[in-house]
């Protein structure tokens, strides 16, 4: 894992939550976190959340996407995206540090 490198946002992902934030009583940032579980190993949690001291914060399009100390180098280098498609939408990570993921795209290992 290189931890010079911080995950991205794309355009797409500050843009979808553009438009979660202009329905909320009161904008939040994006937290991706990793913890402990899922099928593979780890699993992502994504949640709207206020910054925290220490987190690594993201900003585009006037939003924020916010990485804990702990989950930044499971993170290194990685894209966060919004996805939509038929079956649903949803936040996405595309982690060059996984090595395996499961079918949902949510756990992986490394």
């Amino acid at each position: 894992m290189d931890l010079s490198l911080p995950p991205r946002v794309t355009p797409r992902a500050f843009e979808r939550l553009a438009e979660i934030n202009a329905a909320a009583d009161a904008p939040k940032a994006l937290r991706v976190a990793v913890e402990g579980g899922g099928c593979s190993g780890f699993q992502y949690n994504i949640d709207l959340d206020e910054p925290a001291e220490g987190d690594l914060i993201l900003e585009g399009d006037g939003q924020k996407v916010v990485v804990d100390e702990v989950s930044l180098p499971f993170l290194s280098n990685a894209v966060i995206d919004f996805s939509e498609e038929l079956i649903g939408a949803r936040f996405v990570i595309e982690n060059p540090n996984a090595t395996s993921s499961c079918g949902c795209g949510t756990s992986f290992s490394i």
